[in-house]
């Protein structure tokens, strides 16, 4: 039962720990022209840090400047980069194998429906149907 509850202690103060060694690499990463994200999902950039207050000045859109705490701030984002390789262009190439569809409407646009002479012969009925409008 004591060794439970030493293993118990021993991983608490591991996880304090890397929590304290990870709050410290994301304030040494927080500087001013820092593109960052809050704990709420606000993305902006470091104007400036007030030491004393813990507050952050945080630029939201040209312009509009927020005043937030500073232990908001979750993480800092890193720019992304996209490979010289990745396309871009939603055409296929013909010579990979794979298959292109044509004739398939864009999202939100309306196909032109032609029934067929199975369709046709189904659709003898003509009363409305529950939830039809």
């Amino acid at each position: 039962m004591l060794a439970v509850l030493a293993l118990l202690v021993f991983f608490m103060f591991r996880n304090g720990r890397k929590r304290q060694k990870d709050t410290l690499s994301l304030q040494s990463k927080m500087v001013p022209g820092a593109d960052v994200m809050t704990n709420f999902g606000l993305y902006g950039t470091i104007v400036s840090i007030d030491e004393e207050e813990n507050k952050v000045a945080l630029e939201i859109a040209p312009g509009t400047i927020v005043q937030i705490h500073r232990q908001t701030i979750a993480r800092v984002v890193e720019p992304t980069v996209v490979g010289d390789d990745v396309v871009l262009d939603e055409t296929v190439d013909s010579d990979a194998g794979t298959p292109s569809i044509t004739g398939e409407p864009e999202y939100g646009q309306r196909a032109d429906f032609e029934p067929t002479t199975d369709d046709a012969q189904t659709d003898t009925n003509t009363e409305p149907k529950k939830g039809d409008a």
